[in-house]
C-alpha cells in the first residue's frame, strides 16, 4: 500500500477514449489499495490550438493573460478524467493548480514552483478519493494564475509527490521506459530497469526527450523515486533513483545526441587575458546559450583561436555578434557551421573505470568519423562530429559498448 503520483500527458489523454483508458488504470491501482494522485496535461495539440488563438487576436499578447488562457488547457483535462472516474463508481475530486495552492514565482509563461500546500489533497486522499491536479499551472503571490513552461506538467507531478512524501512518482507517457538510445536509430537499443539521477540528467539535458530536465531535478533535490512508464502497454518502466552501490552498474547506461546544434570560431585572435569575456559576454547578453568551449593557442604564442556552440536556431544571431565583437578585436576571420551535431555517452561507471574515451574514439575512427570538438565530465563524453555521420556514430558505438546487453550479461 503506497502514496503514488502519477503523470499523464497530452497523448495519454489526448482523446475521450484515452481518458477512459487513464480511468481504468488509475483505478487498477486504487483496487490495489494505493492512494493515488493524479496529475494530467492538456489534450494533445491543446496548448498549441489555443496559442493559435491568442496569436489570433493579438502579434504580443500579454505574458499574464497568455498564462490565464493556457492554464484552460488542463482545466478541461482534469474534469473529463474526474468524470470519467466517477462514473465507474470511483470518487474523485478535481483541482486547479491554484485551489491546490501551486506557489510560484511571478515570471509568467516560466514559472518556478516555490511550494505546494497539501493538506486539502492528503484530507482527500484520507477520504477514499482520487485527487486529479492539473499540471502546468500555478499561483504566484498575487494571485494571478502562472504557467511553467512546456513540460511543466512533470514538474508539477515530482513537486506533488515531494509535497506529499509519496512513495513513488510515475510518469506515464508514450514510450515504455528509458532507452539505451533512440530505438528509431538503434533498432537493438534497450529498454534500462534503472538509471540514476545524474544519468538522468545529463540524458534529458543532452537531448533525450522523455522527461523533463527541471522534472528530474526536482525529483532528485527531494529524493523522488521516479519510473517512467506507457500509457498504453503494461510492463515495469525505469526507475530513476539515487545510485546503489550493491547494484553492479554498467560502464555506459546510454548515448544522447542533440541534432540543433551550430559551431562559430574566431581565428587569429589576439592572445590576451580576458579574451573569453571579451568573445561570449555579448553572446551571454543577447540571451544565447553556450554549450561547449574549446580555444587554441597558435604556435607562435600571440594569437588563439576561439570555437563555441550554440542551439541551431541562434547560429544566424551569434555569428553576427561574434563577427562584429572578433573584428573589434583584431581577429583574422570567423567561420561557422550548422551542419554538425553532438553525441554523448553517459554512465556514472565511467567514475571507476578508465579507457572509456579511448574506445569511443577508436569505434568513430573506425567508421571513418572526424571528430571536431570534445567535451568530459565525471559521468560523460561528449563529441561534435559532422551531421550526416550521426546515425552511423550512434550505432558504432551503441554495438563498441554492448548496450544492447544487460550489465553482467
Amino acid at each position: 500500500m503506497a502514496l503514488i503520483v502519477q503523470k499523464y500527458g497530452g497523448t495519454s489523454v489526448g482523446t475521450p477514449e484515452r481518458i477512459q483508458a487513464v480511468a481504468d488504470k488509475v483505478i487498477q491501482y486504487r483496487n490495489q489499495g494505493h492512494k493515488v494522485v493524479v496529475v494530467v496535461s492538456a489534450m494533445s495539440g491543446e496548448t498549441d490550438r489555443l496559442l493559435g488563438l491568442a496569436s489570433s487576436v493579438s502579434d504580443r499578447p500579454v505574458p499574464r493573460e497568455l498564462d490565464v488562457l493556457l492554464a484552460t488547457g488542463e482545466q478541461a483535462t482534469i474534469a473529463l478524467l474526474s468524470m470519467a472516474l466517477q462514473a465507474r463508481d470511483c470518487p474523485a475530486r478535481s483541482y486547479t493548480g491554484h485551489q491546490v495552492h501551486i506557489l510560484t514565482d511571478g515570471a509568467y509563461n516560466k514559472a518556478r514552483i516555490q511550494e505546494i500546500d497539501g493538506k486539502r489533497v492528503m484530507s482527500d486522499l484520507d477520504a477514499g478519493r482520487v485527487v486529479v491536479v492539473a499540471g502546468f499551472q500555478g499561483v504566484d503571490a498575487q494571485g494571478d494564475i502562472t504557467t511553467l513552461g512546456r513540460g511543466g506538467s512533470d514538474t508539477t507531478a515530482v513537486a506533488l509527490a515531494a509535497a506529499l512524501k509519496a512513495d513513488e512518482c510515475q510518469i506515464f507517457t508514450d514510450v515504455d521506459g528509458v532507452y539505451t538510445t533512440d530505438p528509431r536509430v538503434v533498432p537493438t537499443a534497450r529498454r534500462l530497469d534503472r538509471i540514476t539521477f545524474e544519468e538522468m540528467l545529463e540524458m534529458a539535458s543532452l537531448g533525450s526527450k522523455v522527461l523533463q530536465i527541471r522534472a528530474v531535478e526536482f525529483a532528485g533535490k527531494y529524493n523522488v523515486p521516479l519510473r517512467v512508464l506507457s500509457s498504453f502497454e503494461e510492463g515495469e518502466g525505469t526507475l530513476i533513483t539515487y545510485e546503489d552501490e550493491g547494484m553492479e552498474q554498467a560502464l555506459i547506461s546510454g548515448i544522447a545526441f542533440n541534432r540543433d546544434e551550430a559551431k562559430l570560431t574566431a581565428l587569429g585572435v589576439p592572445d590576451q587575458p580576458g579574451v573569453a569575456h571579451l568573445l561570449l559576454g555579448p553572446v551571454a547578453e543577447a540571451n544565447i546559450e553556450v554549450d561547449m568551449i574549446v580555444q587554441n593557442v597558435a604556435p607562435d604564442g600571440n594569437t588563439t583561436d576561439f570555437t563555441f556552440t550554440v542551439h541551431r536556431n541562434d547560429y544566424r544571431r551569434a555569428l553576427e555578434i561574434l563577427q562584429k565583437v572578433a573584428g573589434e578585436m583584431g581577429a583574422r576571420e570567423v567561420v561557422g557551421d550548422e551542419k554538425i551535431v553532438k553525441i554523448s555517452l553517459v554512465g556514472v561507471g565511467m567514475r571507476s573505470h578508465a579507457g572509456i574515451a579511448s574506445t569511443m574514439f577508436k569505434a568513430l575512427a573506425a567508421e571513418g568519423i572526424n571528430i571536431r570538438m570534445i567535451s568530459t565530465s565525471e559521468i560523460k563524453v561528449s563529441v561534435v562530429v559532422d551531421e550526416k555521420y550521426l546515425e552511423l556514430g550512434v550505432r558504432a558505438l551503441h554495438e563498441a559498448f554492448h548496450l544492447d546487453q544487460a550489465a553482467g550479461a
